[in-house]
């Protein structure tokens, strides 16, 4: 073999991220480093992966292939690895969690109960929106997925671990804080939403459909922080997990509105890949999940 494993790896950040500098940052490399060795493993195999259109790189043909192959023989290093260090238990090892940006407020606790319970295993902990995770179920990119829905046209296992209950908030002082109101009630005002994709947003233009209103103006914001942020600024009204509105509920920077109908009950999923065996790492995390700690 001309290549090694290393580059493999290399190149995988590169391709995924097109970008040599985050590569670099992910790898904990510098950014000439990376870049000498995506140009070797090209010499090596004698096709150009990756071109540069004006700021931008773009995969050739070849680097699609490459990438495909790099993901494979990856995963299957790294599953070696798994089997060799569970001959041994659950002494060492690594996790690969991959979580909707909403549960990353709620999931923190139960990784440092189980880190603080299996020390040796590394947990490797990626955020996205939902869209972002299913892309990554269909690469096989981990080995748990921690959902508001579970995936939809995938061969996926997935069981439901916890509730998560979708609240109104507003500012304190709003016109509708301390009464009971309705959703129609909610039209009348501005109404911040998360992004195209977001399974929180889904639910709270289902809740709105049914009951044939539509919020007054939208502002999209890509992020639950943003969102957040927005309604303490009087831009107006959202829809979020309770778990991500907690501390801002408790230091009275928000209010949660009592609107018939919410919150909306909604649940966590944990899924995986049913044509992945499970690692011994994932089967404790899942049953740390399902002990509710």
């Amino acid at each position: 073999m001309r290549y090694s494993l290393r580059q493999l790896q290399i190149f995988q950040a590169v391709a995924e991220s097109l970008s040599y500098t985050r590569a670099a940052e992910a790898l904990n490399l510098t950014q000439p480093a990376v870049f000498a060795q995506v140009r070797e493993l090209q010499g090596q195999l004698g096709q150009p992966l990756i071109e540069r259109l004006g700021k931008r790189l773009y995969l050739t043909e070849a680097g699609q292939e490459v990438l495909a192959s790099a993901r494979a023989i990856l995963a299957e290093a790294e599953a070696m690895e798994m089997r060799l260090a569970e001959l041994g238990g659950l002494a060492r090892g690594r996790l690969r969690l991959a979580v909707v940006s909403t549960a990353k407020y709620d999931l923190p606790a139960v990784i440092g109960a189980f880190g603080a319970a299996h020390p040796g295993i590394e947990v490797a902990l990626t955020v996205g929106n939902r869209q972002e995770l299913l892309a990554r179920f269909a690469q096989n990119a981990d080995d748990l997925y921690i959902l508001g829905q579970p995936p939809e046209g995938i061969d996926a296992g997935a069981e439901v671990y916890a509730e998560n209950p979708l609240v109104v908030i507003a500012p304190p002082g709003h016109p509708l804080a301390g009464r009971q109101s309705r959703i129609a009630d909610l039209a009348g005002y501005p109404f911040l939403t998360r992004e195209e994709g977001s399974g929180t947003r889904r639910a709270v233009e289902a809740a709105f459909a049914a009951a044939g209103v539509a919020p007054k103006g939208r502002m999209e914001l890509g992020a639950n922080e943003a969102v957040k942020q927005g309604v303490i600024a009087g831009l107006g009204l959202s829809v979020l997990s309770r778990g991500t509105v907690a501390l801002e509920l408790r230091h009275g920077y928000l209010v949660e509105l009592a609107v018939e109908g919410f919150p909306l009950m909604r649940h966590w999923y944990v899924a995986w890949p049913r044509a992945r065996r499970k690692s011994l790492a994932a089967e404790a995390f899942l049953d740390r999940l399902r002990a509710g700690q």
